[in-house]
């Protein structure tokens, strides 16, 4: 690794002579990182990769050694809908015996992740003992399916809403992408069932319009 990389194709006058390791650490190593955090900056915003970091203190590992109080308050002020000014200084105070307790209890040492920690909670009947926490956890838990749910939304926005159809309407295009994004659950569904069901629709309206007709002429 300390012998003088040999560039294929160029001529050796105008390059700059560096080592082998110099060459595989610096010119492709640390390029194909730069690269990678390129691709998740764009993929992650700044709330959301504050948002890992935060979920992230919830890491049984090592007794809760990545447990972060102020972080864990951040990521309940994300939720304002889920925790008012006055439940958020609740939660600070149970984060404390939070922690104390899953810390000194031996029923808390050998669960694997978040998930297995609300449910242990929810054995122990402790999740009434904190309830704000285990909102909290259930935050958590569900913010990777919600993200997912999001992304496939988004994937379908650009199936559904194309350039042949750029006037569609927000009421239109909600209808298509239920029905695109749950289409397994739709093709459970008879054709047969959906034609009767549209022509009582028909029918539904056409009875106002009759009587009102008669209304009219009498």
């Amino acid at each position: 690794m300390n012998d003088i990389f040999v560039t294929q194709g160029r001529s050796r006058r105008k390059i700059q002579k560096v080592s082998n390791l110099h060459h595989f650490q610096v010119e492709l190593f640390y390029q194909v990182i730069d690269r990678q955090l390129q691709e998740l900056n764009n993929r992650f915003t700044e709330v959301n990769t504050e948002l890992l970091l935060c979920i992230a203190c919830l890491n049984l590992s090592d007794s809760f050694f990545a447990f972060d109080k102020e972080k864990l308050l951040r990521l309940a002020e994300f939720y304002p809908h889920e925790f008012s000014s006055t439940q958020l200084l609740a939660l600070d105070s149970q984060l404390e015996n939070f922690i104390l307790d899953m810390r000194l209890d031996d029923q808390f040492s050998n669960i694997n992740g978040i998930s297995g920690l609300s449910q242990k909670l929810v054995e122990t009947k402790k999740h009434i003992v904190y309830p704000l926490v285990f909102i909290l956890l259930k935050l958590a838990l569900i913010l990777l399916v919600a993200t997912t749910s999001v992304e496939r939304t988004f994937s379908a926005m650009n199936i559904i809403k194309s350039r042949l159809r750029n006037r569609m309407g927000d009421e239109w295009l909600n209808d298509c992408l239920v029905t695109y994004i749950e289409r397994e659950t739709f093709n459970q569904v008879d054709n047969e069932t959906i034609i009767q069901y549209f022509q009582n629709m028909k029918t539904r309206r056409e009875v106002p319009s009759r009587f009102e007709a008669k209304k009219v002429s009498s």
